[in-house]
């Protein structure tokens, strides 16, 4: 039960216009969840610093460590708990995945 997504019940509240208040999504984010945004806000200088202490600090693979992160940065909470962080990794998000698009092989004739 350790390994869930981020939480999304019970409903929430949201402001006029449509966004969950910052301290109700700190409410309904869970402890792990805050940890990983938090730990997402550090800067690394090596891959492989990074992945050792996902290891170290949440006992997790990196690959399900990024799955987690995938779902978290999707959530409604986490962009209420800290917009700033949650847009500048849906942005590297989306610029890799542009990247490995353009990378694609062309179209046979």
């Amino acid at each position: 039960m350790s390994e869930r997504t981020p939480t999304t019940e019970p409903p929430v509240s949201t402001t006029p216009s449509g966004t969950v208040p910052a301290s109700a999504a700190a409410a309904q984010l869970s402890d792990r969840d805050q940890a990983v945004l938090a730990f997402e806000r550090q800067w690394w200088r090596h891959v492989g610093a990074k992945e050792e202490a996902i290891r170290a600090t949440f006992g997790l693979s990196a690959a399900r460590y990024y799955q987690l992160l995938g779902a978290l940065v999707d959530s409604p909470l986490a962009l209420a708990f800290d917009p700033i962080l949650v847009n500048r990794l849906q942005r590297m998000r989306s610029a890799r995945s542009e990247a490995r698009a353009s990378r694609s092989l062309p179209a046979p004739d």
